[in-house]
């Protein structure tokens, strides 16, 4: 088994959103970064892996099993951390953790003691009391001793500071060394994503728009700046995004699978220079994506 989480024409319909049809592959060991504007369809699609929702098309795979007919299976292998989860019922950490450690035989005490150390965390400590970065890091912490063979994340930073991201990601890494292992993240921290994920996906609308390894996603497109001085008009092509014009000066954003650039050339584009991007210069040029006239 290759692949940690195949989707494949996944549909869900609401009165005002559509997602999909989706196709999603979160290849296993992967640390997969999961991408997109507000609204995209990223939450939706994560709670339907986990069952959380009727879906109305497509099907779902996750270690080769069927989200639906094997929903119990998919939670004893798979956790999920979310700044919406809530411990604050069980009073402090210690009794957190004894009551979800007794539902996975996988718990590892001498990890989640090691995990305590390392996010600052006591049994005696209130959970009510912590801050909203701790109750981040009680999350994980929950989540990472059980061994998952899946660990999904839902904006698992939020509320934490420079230092502590650098914690929670070291123990991500730690978690997939082993190529067992596979994290999906849910993230608008995108240098972060950048940084610590191999693989990456990016939707839009409830759609895919690209998906595959992270440096070969980055790698393959480029800031094109250009001059025309026959008033030529540059519209959205296949290939080819227009970002702004001042004038007789373009930028734009080149796919370099494709034969923008070449087409650049043909329509009488001059002094063409192309620039690396970051992920988040490319996220906010495809989600942009608003034609110059």
């Amino acid at each position: 088994m290759n692949n940690a989480i195949e989707i494949r024409g996944l549909v869900k319909n609401y009165p005002a959103f559509k997602l999909g049809p989706l196709d999603l592959t979160v290849p296993r060991g992967a640390i997969y970064g999961l991408i997109g504007p507000n609204g995209a369809g990223k939450t939706t699609a994560i709670d339907l892996i986990f069952g959380m929702g009727k879906t109305d098309g497509g099907e779902i795979r996750v270690l080769g099993l069927n989200h639906q007919r094997a929903e119990v299976q998919i939670k004893q292998r798979a956790a999920y951390v979310s700044p919406d989860l809530n411990f604050m019922v069980w009073g402090k950490v210690g009794k957190a953790i004894r009551f979800v450690r007794g539902f996975y035989p996988n718990w590892d005490d001498a990890y989640c003691a090691t995990l305590m150390k390392a996010f600052g965390l006591s049994d005696t400590d209130k959970i009510a009391t912590l801050s909203f970065g701790a109750k981040m890091k009680l999350s994980l912490l929950l989540a990472l001793a059980r061994r998952p063979e899946i660990l999904i994340l839902d904006e698992p930073t939020t509320g934490l500071d420079p230092v502590s991201k650098q914690q929670v990601f070291a123990e991500l890494l730690k978690a997939v060394e082993d190529g067992e292992r596979t994290v999906l993240i849910s993230s608008h921290s995108l240098s972060d994503i950048e940084r610590f994920a191999d693989h990456v996906g990016m939707i839009k609308n409830g759609k895919l728009l690209l998906e595959g390894r992270m440096d070969e996603v980055v790698d393959r497109f480029r800031m094109a700046e250009f001059f025309s001085e026959n008033k030529t008009p540059f519209h959205n092509r296949d290939g080819f995004i227009v970002l702004k014009r001042n004038e007789n000066r373009w930028h734009a954003l080149v796919d370099q699978k494709t034969s923008g650039q070449d087409w650049l050339q043909t329509r009488g584009a001059e002094n063409i220079s192309l620039t690396r991007l970051t992920l988040e210069d490319l996220f906010v040029a495809l989600v942009k994506e608003e034609e110059v006239k």
